[in-house]
């Protein structure tokens, strides 16, 4: 029980819980802006609700009083516009408010600590160091291989038997 106990107070659990719960609560502040802000936008060319928008795939096409669709196939791409406005104002205000800010902060934090950006290593760097590393402890493990200079596989020369 102690372990669970460990698990559940690790910085990351928590850290997950409060990024639910505020991610709900904002789900409900970008909706609200949706409907609130940009559906009347949009209303001023045509209806206010996306809901609304629809085109008949496959007629005749009918709705009762309710805006069920008693006969017909619709396309409610109203809907899909409506959802993706909302992901992306929910992927703008979290990356300009959130992700954006926080990176300039870890890196003052880390220009403060004196800590020098690490460089990124091309894939052709990355294997050079790998092939030399190798080299070495070959060298090092008194390898009958010939060591760097002979018979390495990154060498050019061909093996001798």
């Amino acid at each position: 029980m102690s372990g669970f106990k460990k698990f559940l107070m690790r910085g990351n659990v928590v850290d997950l819980a409060v990024a639910v719960v505020i991610g709900a609560a904002f789900t409900t502040v970008v909706n609200a802006f949706v409907r609130g802000i940009i559906n009347p936008l949009v209303g001023a060319i045509g209806t206010q609700a996306l809901d609304d928008y629809k085109t008949c795939l496959k007629g005749p096409c009918t709705v009762d009083d309710a805006g069920d669709v008693t006969e017909g196939v619709y396309i409610l791409w109203g809907q899909v516009l409506g959802a993706l406005l909302t992901f992306v104002i929910t992927a703008a205000v979290v990356y300009f408010c959130f992700v954006l800010p926080l990176n300039h902060w870890m890196d003052r934090r880390a220009r403060a600590l004196g800590q020098a950006k690490k460089e990124k290593l091309t894939d052709n760097e990355l294997l050079t160091e790998i092939r030399d590393l190798l080299a070495a402890q070959r060298t090092a493990g008194g390898d009958s291989d010939g060591g760097p200079e002979g018979n390495s596989p990154g060498s050019s020369r061909p093996r001798t038997s």
